[in-house]
């Protein structure tokens, strides 16, 4: 027996896959085949850079009261645009957005982590996006 054994590398072809998350305020019969998501590749969705930046500048603008909640609630779960309302209320002054960061963490899944600056308070937006039926839809939002 040797101290030193070469390392055997596993090779998996496993790929992590998207399963769409269901809106919750819809009940079970939309998690039937015929009626849930379905998962896009990549190359079906729109870049979610620039996606996910006009998404928050729509954001931005209803909390400011500029736009309805109903021009971005196609693309949200019902629970995101009732947080989107709740979150109405909390900033008050100017909004600006400092910087944006996005990860992928695997494929058709996008979480974005938005700095915003409001007053003197630098505050998180959390976002995350689901590729379904070839565009983004926004499955969870917090703010730190």
């Amino acid at each position: 027996m040797t101290i030193t054994q070469t390392s055997t590398k596993l090779k998996s072809n496993k790929k992590i896959y998207l399963s769409p998350t269901n809106d919750p305020d819809f009940g079970e019969e939309w998690s039937h085949p015929k009626f849930s998501f379905i998962a896009s590749t990549l190359s079906e969705l729109p870049d979610i850079y620039d996606w996910s930046k006009s998404f928050i500048i729509a954001l931005i603008e209803i909390w400011y009261g500029r736009r309805g909640i109903s021009q971005i609630s196609g693309n949200c779960h019902k629970l995101v645009a009732r947080r989107i309302i709740y979150y109405r209320s909390k900033f008050n002054g100017n909004l600006k957005v400092r910087r944006i960061y996005v990860s992928q963490p695997i494929e058709g899944v996008s979480e974005i982590t938005v700095t915003l600056k409001n007053e003197e308070r630098v505050r998180s937006l959390i976002l995350r996006f689901e590729g379904v039926d070839r565009r983004w839809i926004c499955t969870e939002l917090f703010i730190i």
